[in-house]
């Protein structure tokens, strides 16, 4: 391998790492590409260099937490803009984007849940429907309570008592409902302040847009998931609802 080739370290399913890949591609820029669930050692790499989690970009021993689109751009020497709808209109989306994930869950087989939900990962369907949720948990968890690894919250396994459909979607519902209560007694609606993150300190409206996007591409997998059963889900998502958002084209790499 090319020690100062551009590096993408990614896992089916991440829905931050298909994004950046895409984003990559758009700029023309090559990469190599690693799959850390295809190449455990990879991991062996990242820890060397202190890091955790992926997506990662990396050229040498340097390397961004790809998160962040213009933390990538920066670290590729570029200066690419991003344009964000309004606050209200992405915690709207992200309001739409709970309720239609609820829909969804309790449309799946219960005896299916423990079937793999990513090709070429080790996700249960039932990891990835609890998933669509722990998004805007870490989220408020950050905003409210300081809580700096948001990894830690919506990759952390799904409690062992949480079995059923109707158990993922109460606590969907749950974090739905602090959502929309974070945001009525959020004083400046503008989200001009920062939030500290494992990846730095970020503007607000930048972590909003990251996190309503982050649920919706997981709710579009859900969405998949169903189709794949050959179950028709119950009002999906549409385009309409996607519409603003940054989402990836990709759906699992």
């Amino acid at each position: 391998m090319d020690s100062q080739a551009l590096r993408v370290y990614w896992r089916p399913g991440c829905s931050s790492c298909v994004k950046v890949k895409e984003f990559l591609s758009q700029l023309g820029v090559d990469y190599q590409s690693i799959n850390v669930s295809a190449t455990p050692e990879a991991m062996d790499e990242l820890r060397e260099m202190g890091v955790r989690t992926v997506p990662v970009v990396a050229r040498g021993r340097e390397y961004v937490f790809a998160q962040a689109l213009e933390d990538v751009s920066r670290f590729l020497g570029k200066d690419v803009r991003m344009k964000r709808l309004p606050p209200a209109a992405l915690v709207q989306k992200w309001l739409q984007v709970l309720a239609a994930a609820q829909r969804h869950v309790v449309q799946l087989p219960a005896a299916r849940l423990g079937e793999r939900a990513t090709p070429g990962r080790d996700r249960s369907i039932r990891d990835l429907a609890y998933h669509v949720y722990q998004v805007p948990d870490a989220f408020l968890q950050a905003v409210e309570n300081g809580v700096e690894d948001l990894t830690a919250v919506y990759n952390a396994p799904p409690p062992a008592q949480v079995k059923t459909v109707e158990q993922i979607r109460a606590y969907g519902a749950g974090v739905a409902a602090r959502v929309q209560r974070w945001w009525v007694a959020l004083p400046d609606k503008s989200c001009r302040q920062t939030v500290k993150t494992y990846y730095g300190a970020r503007p607000l409206h930048e972590l909003l847009e990251r996190c309503t996007w982050h649920s919706a591409q997981h709710a579009r997998q859900i969405i998949a998931v169903l189709e794949g059963f050959g179950i028709r889900p119950h009002e999906p998502l549409s385009e309409k609802d996607y519409s603003g958002l940054p989402m990836p084209k990709g759906l699992w790499e």
